[in-house]
């Protein structure tokens, strides 16, 4: 509604009622009154006059003013309605206080003092024509100022037909295109414009940076660092040989700071591209640029740092050239700032030179850079600079020179300080770096903290997480009492059983789990503790399971291991057999067995094509394993029926053969506890074991002999007086050879003769036959050194899938194929029956105690529990 506004002050607010007197006529939305309101409104004067007076004085107009005639009223009630009612007719009586909600008798009667002038134009509509035009014009217009706002007129403003801020008008979306394709064209003329200035303005700022006046070199420096800001000037700045040796040569020779800041931070700008760093290395840039590592100016240091980060990472040939230039010594001379950001690009240079070369780790070394490198682990929270930072620690981890220093330094300490760090990253980068070491760590105090997170990382769901937290976890409770008690009383036991129940088929994680299980349940004060645990967790039957198909034989190793210290537990004797423990060790040791005879056969003719090991695992160890797990087991009268009936007595006879020390002792042993049964004993003999047993009196291995005339004396009960009085004299020359006043009437101690399976594996069996798998980040591999099961480590990984074992396959051997009747026997020695001992050394049985007490105080000691590997 258009309208003009009278110069009789502000207009009234509308009302949806007219005041004429004490008349209050209602209108609907544009209909007049009806006559029965007007002439109820004039049949009652003096009510009409009072009203009029009582609205006068509250308006501040004189009273006696006349009332609106028809014709006035009419004036009032235009046909567009202005003090219509807004859509509610209301019956309430306006406020007489408020004057703006009223008007005065004089004002309704003074058709030239109206409140308002209807503009004479109003309500004529518009015509098709008008609107078409009108429309066709404020297009127009949107689309030229969308498209072409450089056209359109200053101060001019075109109405938005935008109703959503966050979605473009069709017309916004059209212009984008066209924006895109001017200032393309624009970019291009400007381009041509810098890269013909730059092309014409090169030769004269060759010579000018090669004057002898140091200050006009210093401004052709500067002209060229403001030239290199623009791309087209920077091609062909980076296109010139000649002018970035000049500004190279500048940036070596110049002694004044501002000048080589501009030559330093030109090459910045060209090491951005491949062609700049092509020209920079060509032109020797390097040397000049390591020597600028040694700036106290932190502009120059940045330049330096950055483009040689650059060339690192980008330009071959450049990692050799910086460690020739001494680049190594001065970066680990940086670590000792305090800039994070800056840091962070050094550490990853560091990375860069260290990884895969021996030579740069021991520079790194030789200049102190495990210490700074704890140091910033330690001090800051930026998570960039502890993820480079971590990286150099994981490519110095497998340096069997740096190992020490990190671990020295609290490396241990300060990787675990982060562990818990939300960047997925970097835990894992702590993690490998942990696993490297901690082969190294196992003597290390204040692990607490360590043990404890690796143990709740056990629960995560990321496959490299748990690989890593089982691996660390093995290697840290190998041999280390401390640690033992301490996983196990933060629920490392628990952790570890649903550990490898959760992992199947990943060996990557079952094999260090399994390891860290055998490591808990052995010498420490909470074994006994540790081994009820995996029984009463339902970790047997999983245990069990993986001595079969298609585990490969280093899970196998560790698992016989671990069956071997559960078994030190009698409460798990039971649960053992009956998941038919017995007959998979009896397998296993017949398959090793079998192979290592084919092994020492092919090796007798002269053929090279045998390999000592099998994924990395001696047969030897298979064979010492199995039957020193049985040793164990046979303790339990139920479990030694259960061996007999599995025939594998002939085989223990075959291994007392053996010219490993350990393997016969295990050997005997088994025969000893299995001898303590009448059946058994009868066994033996029948197998033909008088022979080698008497063989092994003589052994220098005062366990072997101790356990060989035990077994002797067990075959011995029903024999006859004669048989018994020379096996006497025999065994009481054999066993005080030496001094027999220091063994005493009670017979040899096991434990003073180290007999106890504790020990078994202290030193290595076998010397090494091969070169192990590589270590991360290392072009060269490190000599795999075969160490017993109990302080066995772990190779650092190959790569971060797993550790440095290679995946060869199960082993394929059915069980309905174990025939031991069947079992060659070609190659070993045979067994001899014989009725009579073999003819006996000088009788000594005057003063000497007899036989049978003698045995009997042997006898006892053997029941005692037999310690862990």
């Amino acid at each position: 509604m258009s309208y003009r506004q009278s110069n009789r002050g502000p207009p009234p607010v509308p009302s949806n009622r007219i005041v004429g007197g004490n008349t209050a006529m209602k209108m609907t939305n544009g209909v007049q009154p009806t006559p029965s309101t007007q002439t109820s409104s004039s049949s009652n004067p003096s009510q009409q006059q009072s009203g009029q007076q009582q609205t006068s004085a509250m308006n501040g107009q004189p009273n006696g003013t006349m009332t609106m005639n028809d014709q006035q009223k009419q004036q009032c009630w235009p046909n567009h309605g202005g003090y219509l009612d807004s859509g509610f007719n209301s019956c309430g009586q306006s406020n007489p206080m408020t004057p703006s909600m009223s008007v005065t008798e004089e004002d309704m009667n003074d058709p030239n003092n109206m409140g308002f002038d209807w503009d004479q134009t109003f309500g004529e509509a518009f015509g098709d024509d008008q609107v078409v035009d009108e429309l066709n014009q404020t297009r127009s217009q949107r689309v030229r100022a969308a498209m072409f706002p450089e056209t359109m007129d200053e101060g001019m403003e075109i109405p938005s037909t935008q109703f959503d801020p966050n979605q473009a008008t069709s017309v916004q979306r059209l212009a984008e295109p066209s924006q895109m394709l001017k200032h393309a064209v624009v970019n291009l003329i400007n381009y041509q414009d810098d890269a013909d200035l730059a092309t014409r303005a090169i030769p004269e700022l060759i010579k000018l940076l090669n004057d002898e006046d140091q200050v006009v070199v210093g401004q052709a420096a500067m002209m060229v660092h403001q030239l290199s800001k623009k791309e087209a000037s920077r091609h062909a700045i980076m296109n010139s040989p000649q002018m970035v040796d000049a500004l190279i040569r500048v940036m070596s020779q110049s002694n004044d700071v501002d000048t080589t800041k501009s030559a330093a931070a030109v090459l910045h700008l060209l090491s951005q591209h491949r062609q700049g760093l092509v020209t920079i290395f060509k032109s020797g840039g390097i040397v000049a640029l390591v020597k600028l590592l040694s700036s106290p100016v932190e502009s120059v240091l940045f330049y330096a740092i950055t483009t040689l980060h650059n060339l690192l990472l980008h330009q071959e040939g450049s990692k050799i050239a910086v460690r020739m230039a001494g680049g190594l010594q001065k970066m680990v001379a940086l670590l000792r700032r305090d800039n994070f950001k800056f840091l962070a690009i050094v550490t990853d240079c560091l990375q860069i030179l260290a990884y895969g070369n021996q030579e740069g780790k021991l520079i790194i070394l030789a200049s102190g850079g495990p210490a700074q490198l704890v140091r910033i682990m330690k001090t800051y929270q930026y998570e960039k600079l502890l993820w480079t930072t971590s990286r150099v620690l994981k490519v110095l981890s497998v340096c069997s020179s740096n190992k020490p220093a990190i671990v020295q330094n609290d490396g241990m300490q300060a990787l675990a300080m982060h562990l818990t760090s939300p960047s997925q990253r970097l835990v894992l980068n702590c993690l490998w770096t942990l696993r490297n070491l901690s082969d190294a760590a196992t003597k290390c105090e204040n692990l607490t903290e360590l043990l404890h997170n690796l143990v709740q990382l056990l629960n995560t769901n990321d496959i490299n997480i748990v690989t890593c937290a089982a691996g660390i976890l093995s290697n840290l409770t190998c041999n280390n009492q401390a640690n033992k008690t301490i996983v196990c009383q933060v629920g490392g036991i628990e952790a570890l059983v649903r550990t490898i129940i959760q992992a199947g088929n990943h060996e990557e994680i079952t094999e260090p789990a399994v390891c860290s299980l055998r490591h808990l349940t052995s010498r420490h004060a909470e074994s006994e503790m540790a081994q009820n645990a995996v029984r009463l967790q339902y970790g047997l039957p999983v245990i069990v399971n993986l001595l079969n198909h298609p585990s490969r034989w280093p899970l196998i190793k560790a698992v016989i291991g671990l069956i071997r210290n559960l078994a030190l537990c009698p409460a798990n004797h039971a649960p053992l057999r009956e998941n038919n423990t017995i007959q998979r060790l009896v397998q296993l040791l017949n398959k090793a067995y079998q192979e290592t005879r084919q092994r020492n056969s092919m090796a007798s003719n002269g053929s090279q094509n045998m390999t000592a090991l099998t994924d990395g695992v001696r047969m030897e160890e298979i064979v010492e394993g199995t039957v020193g797990a049985l040793h164990t087991l046979a303790k339990d009268p139920h479990n030694r029926a259960v061996i007999r009936s599995l025939n594998v007595i002939s085989t223990f006879v075959r291994i007392l053969y053996s010219d490993v020390e350990n393997i016969q002792r295990v050997a005997v042993g088994v025969l000893c506890e299995l001898a303590t049964d009448k059946e058994g004993a009868d066994m033996i003999e029948a197998e033909g074991a008088t022979s080698p047993l008497t063989h092994l009196l003589q052994s220098p291995n005062e366990g072997i002999a101790t356990y060989a005339a035990a077994v002797l004396f067990k075959m011995s009960g029903e024999k006859s007086p004669d048989y018994k009085k020379r096996l006497s004299m025999e065994l009481t020359n054999t066993l005080y050879r030496d001094d027999t006043a220091n063994w005493g009437q009670g017979g040899p101690d096991m434990v003073d003769m180290n007999l106890l399976p504790d020990d078994t594996f202290q030193e290595p069996l076998y010397h090494p036959g091969q070169q192990g798998p590589p270590s991360v980040h290392s072009a060269h591999s490190r000599p795999f050194h075969q160490q017993p099961y109990d302080s066995q480590m772990l190779d650092p990984m190959v790569n971060h899938g797993g550790y440095g074992h290679t995946r060869m396959s199960g082993m394929d051997m059915d069980p309905n194929d174990m025939g031991y009747d069947r079992m060659d026997t070609s190659n070993g020695p045979p067994p001899q029956q014989q009725s009579s001992m073999q003819p006996m050394h000088p009788q000594q049985q005057q003063q000497q105690p007899g036989p049978q007490q003698q045995m009997s105080v042997q006898q006892q000691s053997m029941q005692g529990q037999v310690g862990a590997w």
